[in-house]
């Protein structure tokens, strides 16, 4: 499974989220998107390792 994959699906998911900035849903989809963003790399390794385990 690719980064980009879940980067992708939880983007779609902030946006429709998207408005009122006070939501704490649209809050952890926006903070999580810009972290995952930000630590793509470790993100993968995280999923290989995942994935490797049968997690």
């Amino acid at each position: 499974m690719k980064a980009e994959q879940i980067l992708a699906k939880l983007n779609e998911l902030r946006k429709e989220a998207q408005g009122d900035d006070t939501d704490m849903e649209w809050i952890a989809l926006h903070h999580a998107f810009c972290f995952i963003s930000y630590k793509m790399a470790d993100f993968q390794k995280y999923l290989d390792e995942v994935i490797k385990n049968g997690k």
